[in-house]
Order: C-alpha cells, then sequence, then structure tokens
C-alpha cells in the first residue's frame, strides 16, 4: 500500500485536520465528536441542513459545508457510518430554530445511526426531518443496504435543498423540494480498478487487468455485472441506457447530467464519457441544461465513473444555479 498518511487509523481525523485548515473561512472541524460545521454557524432563522456518512467519498460531505448547501457534515471512519453521537451535535449546532433536515444515503448504518440521532434531538424539542437517498439503479439490495444505494446523485440533493433553505423555505418545504430531487435522480457507476482501505492495507475487491465491474457501488460492493474492459463509447452506453429508462425520460425534457470521477480517473477520461453520454441523451430528444463534471462522490483512488441524471423543472433549475460557495462547489 502506497499513500500519504502517517498512522492508517488516524487517516480521516489527520485529513479533517489539514481541511480544517485550508478551509478555515468556511469551516469548523470539530475532533470530539467529529464533526463539521459552518465557520458562521447557523444562519438566523433559515433551516439547517445536515448530511453525512463514511469518509473515503471526498469532497462528500464535508466539502460541501458552506453557503448554499450543508450547515454540517458528519464523516465516520472510512466506509463506515457515523455514530449517533456524532451526528447529534452536527444536528444542534445546524439549528436555528427553523428546523434541521438531515439528508441521509441508504446504506443501513447511516440510517439507522441518522434515525436514532434525529429521535435524540427531537426528544430534546428540535424539529427535524429526514429524507432518503437511493439513486442507484444498479441493484436493489447489496451489502451495505436494502434497497437501492444512495451515490452521486447526493450531491444534487444537498444542493438544491441547501439552495431551497438559503431562499427562507419551511422546513417542509425544504423536505418537499429534496424529496423531488430523490424522486427524479439516477445513477449507475463502473469501477476500472479497486480501491484500498487504509486500516486494512490491501485492495477491498479483485478486479481482473483486463475486466471492469458495472454497476459498482461507492465501497466496492459489486455491481450488475464484471464484463472485460472495452471503449469509453461502449461503457458509457451501459451507464446511460439503466439511467434513462429508470427514470422514463421522454422526448422535450430537460436534465442535469453529472459524470462523477470515482477518486482516481483523469479530468481528461471524464470528459469523453460526459461527451457520449450527453450523445446518448440527445439520441432520446432530452436537452442537457446543466452539467457538471469531476470527482464529488470518490471512492478514494478507484479508477472509474459514475453517470448521474436528474429530471429538472423551472425550480429545480432556479434552485441548482443558485449561489454557492463550498471547498469543492461554488459559484
Amino acid at each position: 500500500m502506497k499513500k500519504l498518511l502517517d498512522d492508517p487509523a488516524e487517516a480521516v481525523v489527520d485529513s479533517l485536520g489539514g481541511f480544517g485548515l485550508a478551509h478555515a473561512d468556511l469551516v469548523t472541524v470539530h475532533l470530539d465528536p467529529v464533526h463539521v460545521t459552518r465557520a458562521s454557524g447557523p444562519v438566523p432563522g433559515k433551516v439547517g441542513v445536515v448530511s453525512g456518512g463514511g469518509a473515503g467519498h471526498e469532497p462528500l460531505h464535508a466539502g460541501f459545508v458552506g453557503d448554499g448547501m450543508l450547515d454540517a457534515a458528519v464523516p465516520g471512519a472510512v466506509f463506515t457510518s457515523p455514530t449517533p453521537d456524532q451526528i447529534l451535535p452536527a444536528i444542534q449546532a445546524s439549528d436555528s430554530g427553523a428546523g434541521v433536515l438531515t439528508i441521509v444515503k441508504n446504506y443501513t448504518g447511516d440510517v439507522l445511526n441518522f434515525e436514532t440521532a434525529v429521535e435524540l434531538a427531537q426528544a430534546e424539542g428540535l424539529q427535524v426531518a429526514s429524507v432518503l437517498v437511493n439513486d442507484d439503479v444498479a441493484v436493489e439490495d447489496s451489502l451495505y443496504t436494502a434497497g437501492r444505494r444512495g451515490v452521486a446523485g447526493t450531491v444534487a440533493v444537498e444542493k438544491i435543498a441547501g439552495a431551497a433553505a438559503a431562499r427562507g423555505d419551511s422546513l417542509d418545504d425544504v423536505a418537499a423540494v429534496a424529496e423531488r430531487v430523490v424522486r427524479g435522480v439516477r445513477s449507475m457507476g463502473v469501477a476500472l480498478t479497486a480501491c484500498t482501505v487504509p486500516h486494512v492495507g490491501r485492495p477491498s475487491f479483485d478486479l481482473g487487468e483486463d475486466e471492469i465491474e458495472i454497476g459498482i457501488g461507492i465501497h466496492g460492493e459489486p455491481g450488475r455485472h464484471r464484463i472485460p474492459m472495452g471503449p469509453a463509447s461502449d461503457i458509457t452506453r451501459r451507464l446511460v441506457d439503466p439511467v434513462a429508462d429508470d427514470l422514463a425520460l421522454e422526448p422535450g425534457e430537460r436534465v442535469l447530467l453529472l459524470v462523477n470521477g470515482m477518486g482516481g480517473t483523469p479530468l481528461s477520461e471524464l470528459y469523453v464519457v460526459y461527451g457520449r453520454a450527453r450523445e446518448l441523451l440527445e439520441e432520446r430528444a432530452v436537452t442537457v441544461s446543466r452539467s457538471l463534471v469531476g470527482n464529488y462522490v470518490t471512492s478514494l483512488e478507484m479508477q472509474g465513473a459514475s453517470v448521474t441524471v436528474l429530471r429538472l423543472d423551472d425550480e429545480l433549475e432556479t434552485l441548482w444555479d443558485a449561489p454557492v460557495h463550498t471547498a469543492a462547489l461554488h459559484w
């Protein structure tokens, strides 16, 4: 294992320490228990938005803390859910009296631990609602969850919910718009190589030199099928077609197209995938009106990519376009 680390057991804490120093204008990193909040604190009268999950997917979630997006993020150990005693103070720190929305990816540990933290917060009198993200069309069940996994579509949920909160929507309205995004977003990924969890020290799964895994999860879970490596156009079609079919996209609709890197794929290759994905959508007479390309929901150093499509309307476009200023997303 070759990684730029000191103690693999301290990888998350050491990384967060550097992240906090680099972005002290945006975030405050708390280490006991571990969570990340906006440096400016909660905005009076605004719904707080909180998310979290295992580390190893950076910049998700801490990289999205800031104006127009998250008020707090809760990272667990690598590929491991944060605990309720981490999540609760993040909820408390994000509450300004208007309530808090938690955005949870559909993994069993995340779901159970966020549910516990929300119940504890509600017992203290806080208003807290939750939204579950399950955008992965690859499999219905995996090693980590019952039902579909939450993957790169989480970025769209957090961005749009954060924008709704920033414009002054109520907790019920922020939760409702987040649910609309969940209903209209789908993703599918591919792995070219496995990743290595620092404290494990070996690849998380075996993949032959000439093999790729279609429908891989962000923790290295198995996908739909393992096939020989092929050209980008063929691989991209295997990602786009199931996503578009699952959404039942109709001619004339407009969408957001996100091509997300898994951590080890050059941006140049992600743009190749983006170009092919856009062509496939346009063949269906679907208009790509918004785009995002880059590493947003990664799996450590895994080589691979995912394609996410979100069905848009006027309101969702406006919320996507709304100003955002975080370490990983800003316009």
